[in-house]
């Protein structure tokens, strides 16, 4: 199973996730977000360091330009899209670095799998959440995962929007081919960009 932790702030956080073996670090770079952290993290000092998690950098909408200049800057191992970008900004991104795309779940599952199939070439993850109208880049909202289970994604994805501490043993019985793990936002933090250590590790634990 493996874990994304979504909302890191500082280099300290990120070594700490990588001692916990934490498989992806989000790191939001969008400015208006109270998660920006690209005021906060030292681009050379995370350059310079060697971490087994992926670095994984979290954009809405994005010029293609904008987002190379984060992936130079921070090293980026992933770019996660959450805002309505097309699939050949995807398809440029994928030659740099992994990209996710975040997609939210309505109640249309059907039109859901239309779109996805757009995206299926220039893709290496997708990331599904519930309905939001937050530009922040973090987070969305809670949905059903049954929506996803007649769903065919042929790609691994995270499930994420508000997923809570109690919901270990939910994840572990979700059932899907494709299902990659879980993206852990602002429930696992003690505030904005504080990551609640201590509760990751448990939840971690509990889900293996």
């Amino acid at each position: 199973m493996n874990i994304k932790v979504c909302g890191v702030t500082t280099f300290k956080q990120l070594q700490q996730l990588d001692g916990l073996e934490i498989d992806m670090a989000g790191i939001v770079l969008v400015q208006d977000s109270p998660w920006f952290a690209g005021d906060l993290l030292d681009g050379k000092e995370v350059c310079k360091a060697d971490f087994d998690l992926k670095k994984t950098g979290i954009l809405y909408n994005p010029s293609l330009s904008e987002a190379l200049d984060w992936i130079d800057k921070y090293k980026l191992d992933v770019v996660q899209l959450n805002g309505t970008e097309d699939p050949s900004l995807c398809d440029d991104l994928s030659t740099e670095v992994e990209v996710i795309k975040t997609f939210q779940v309505g109640d249309s599952t059907k039109e859901l799998e239309k779109l996805l199939a757009d995206y299926d070439a220039v893709c290496d993850y997708y990331l599904f959440t519930g309905n939001s109208q937050s530009t922040s880049g973090v987070y969305g909202v809670a949905f059903d995962w049954a929506q996803l289970q007649t769903l065919r994604i042929e790609k691994p994805f995270f499930l994420s929007g508000d997923i809570h501490q109690q919901q270990a043993g939910a994840i572990r019985k979700f059932s899907h081919p494709d299902f990659f793990g879980p993206d852990l936002t602002r429930l696992f933090e003690i505030s904005p960009g504080e990551k609640d250590l201590k509760t990751i590790l448990q939840f971690r634990q509990q889900l293996r």
